[in-house]
C-alpha cells in the first residue's frame, strides 16, 4: 500500500468519525421516535463533554487538509456540527448547579465522609408472600457499626419489570457512605394491578420497623428512594399517612397525577405511556376513576407530607417534566417541604449513564438532601 493509499484510509475513518459523532450528538435535539433509539437520546446529552471533545479532536484532525481535500472539508463541518450540539449541555451544566444551589439551602447537609470500608450485602432476604407470590429484598450494610439511618430503595420499570439489584451502584454508593440500604422487590404489573403493589411496600416498610435492627439500621430514620414507577410508590407510600419514620422521599422522575399522564401523553411517545398506565391499573381513566386518584401521588399531599426531593430531566419523554412543577407547587402550597431540581439537558433515568453528568449532579443533591432530612 502506498502512502497515498494510507492517506486515503486516514481520511475515509476521520470522515466516519466526524458522521458517527455528529449523529449521535444529534440526539441531543432530536427527540425519540422510536423505542430502538431511546437509549440514544438518554446517552448523548449526558456524555456530552466526551462527544464535545472528541468532535475537538477530529475537527483539528479535518482541518490539516480541509484546504486540499472535500472529504476532509466535510468532515470538518461535520465535526463543528457535533461540537456545537454537545456544546449546549456543558454549557447549562454550571448553571444548573448555581441555581440548584439556591434551591437547596434550606434541606442541605454536608453527607457523611465515606467510610472506604468493605460493605456487606444479604440477598433474597423474604418479606412477603402475598397471594403466594415470594418477594424478597437486599441489604447493603455500611462497615460502621449502627444504628445507621436507612435508605428504602424502589426500583422503577413501569411496574412490570425489575429487580432489587436494580441500581446496585446507588445501593452500594449510599451504603459505603453509612447508610443501611434495603432494595426491595412489589409484584408487577399486568398480572398484578393496583393496589397490590403499594401494599407490597407497605409490607416491606413493616418488614425494615421489626428487622433492620438486626442489620444496623435505625427504624426512625427512613428515607425512602425511587425512580419512575417506584417513585410513585415512594411518594404514594410517604404521603398516605406515612409513618413519622420516614424523614424524607426521593423522587426520581416519578409520575404524580396518572390521569393527565394517560390524558396528555408524551409527544413522541416511544414507550406507550397509555398502555403502561392501563395494565398497571386495569383499564382507562374513564372506566378507572378512582383507581387512577387513588394512586397519583398528588391526591395525598398535605402539609405533614415527608420532604420531598424531585429531580427531573427537562426533555423527559416517558414522564413529563410538567408534573415535578406540579408536585413541587402542591406540596408548597399545603405548608410541606419540597426541592425541585429539573436537569436542562436529561432524558428519562438519565442516571442510569455511568459517567454522565445527571448522575453526577443528581448524586451530589441526593446525598445532602438525605444527609438534611436523616439529622431534622
Amino acid at each position: 500500500m502506498t502512502d497515498r493509499d494510507d492517506r486515503r484510509a486516514v481520511f475515509r475513518i476521520v470522515f466516519a468519525a466526524s458522521a458517527v459523532l455528529l449523529f449521535v450528538s444529534a440526539w441531543i435535539i432530536v427527540p425519540p421516535v422510536h423505542r430502538l433509539v431511546y437509549a440514544l437520546t438518554v446517552a448523548s446529552p449526558e456524555l456530552a463533554p466526551v462527544l464535545l471533545a472528541s468532535a475537538g479532536v477530529v475537527a483539528i484532525l479535518s482541518s490539516f487538509n480541509a484546504r486540499r481535500r472535500a472529504i476532509a472539508r466535510v468532515s470538518l463541518i461535520f465535526a463543528a456540527a457535533a461540537s456545537a450540539l454537545a456544546l449546549v449541555p456543558v454549557v447549562q451544566f454550571p448553571i444548573a448547579l448555581a441555581r440548584f444551589d439556591r434551591s437547596m439551602t434550606r434541606t442541605t447537609a454536608e453527607p457523611p465522609s465515606s467510610n472506604a470500608g468493605p460493605i456487606r450485602v444479604t440477598r433474597g432476604l423474604r418479606f412477603s408472600n402475598a397471594d403466594g407470590v415470594p418477594l424478597a429484598l437486599d441489604v447493603y450494610q455500611p462497615s460502621a457499626s449502627g444504628p445507621r439511618p436507612i435508605i428504602m430503595q424502589i426500583y422503577g420499570g413501569a411496574w412490570q419489570s425489575g429487580v432489587p439489584a436494580n441500581q446496585e451502584w446507588f445501593s452500594r454508593h449510599f451504603a459505603e457512605q453509612g447508610y443501611v440500604v434495603v432494595a426491595i422487590d412489589y409484584r408487577h404489573a399486568p398480572e398484578w394491578k393496583w393496589p397490590e403493589q403499594i401494599v407490597d411496600v407497605r409490607t416491606a416498610l413493616y418488614w425494615i420497623s421489626e428487622e433492620a435492627h438486626r442489620y444496623g439500621g435505625d427504624a426512625s430514620r427512613i428515607v425512602l428512594v425511587g425512580r419512575s414507577a417506584g417513585a410513585q410508590l415512594a411518594m404514594r407510600l410517604a404521603y398516605q399517612e406515612g409513618p413519622s419514620s420516614i424523614r424524607g422521599v426521593v423522587n426520581y422522575y416519578g409520575p404524580v397525577d396518572l390521569e393527565d399522564g394517560w390524558r396528555r401523553p408524551p409527544r413522541p411517545d416511544p414507550l406507550n405511556v397509555r398502555g403502561i398506565l392501563e395494565a398497571f391499573i386495569g383499564g382507562t381513566p374513564d372506566a378507572k376513576p378512582e383507581h387512577y386518584r387513588h394512586a397519583s401521588p398528588i391526591t395525598w399531599v398535605s402539609k405533614g407530607s415527608a420532604p420531598t426531593l424531585s429531580i427531573y430531566g427537562s426533555r423527559d419523554r416517558i414522564v413529563d417534566p410538567r408534573f415535578g412543577r406540579l408536585l413541587d407547587a402542591a406540596l408548597k402550597r399545603a405548608g410541606a417541604t419540597s426541592v425541585l431540581l429539573e436537569l436542562p439537558w436529561s432524558d428519562h433515568s438519565f442516571d442510569a449513564v455511568r459517567y454522565g453528568m445527571g448522575r453526577y449532579v443528581s448524586l451530589r443533591y441526593t446525598e445532602r438532601f438525605i444527609a438534611w432530612a436523616v439529622n431534622r
